[in-house]
């Protein structure tokens, strides 16, 4: 398992970005999948964006076109860029991460990640 850090939440207007950051520490970063969720009050987690050990990306539908994954892995580092937030993007953000032989594995389910972030609230008003 690794220790996760996310930082970058805050309070936006409908149509402004944020750019969330998860900092990894301890086993090497390159050998994780990272993904990122989120948790609406009084809703389940659900999935928002992966990235594979190889760069590939995957993310759910409502978030396609405004939300991109990414990461730096001499940086130990994996970002969620978020353009054109609107209300319902309202959550507290995860990260996770996966650890994986496969390069190019593009996990999905809660159940495939071993190591959480402790969360950052995102608030998008009107």
């Amino acid at each position: 398992q690794v220790e996760l850090v996310e930082s970058g939440g805050g309070l936006v207007q409908a149509g402004g970005s944020l750019r969330l950051s998860c900092v990894s520490s301890g086993r090497p970063f390159n050998t994780y999948a990272m993904a990122w969720f989120r948790q609406a009050p009084g809703k389940e987690r659900e999935f928002v964006a992966t990235i594979s050990r190889a760069g590939t990306t995957y993310s759910t539908d409502s978030v396609k076109g405004r939300f991109t994954i990414s990461r730096d892995n001499a940086k130990y580092t994996v970002y969620l860029d978020m353009n054109n937030l609107k209300p319902e993007d309202t959550a507290v953000y995860y990260c996770a991460a996966a650890e994986s032989t496969t390069y190019y594995r593009l996990p999905t389910q809660s159940s495939d990640f071993g190591s959480w972030g402790q969360g950052t609230q995102v608030t998008v008003s009107t």
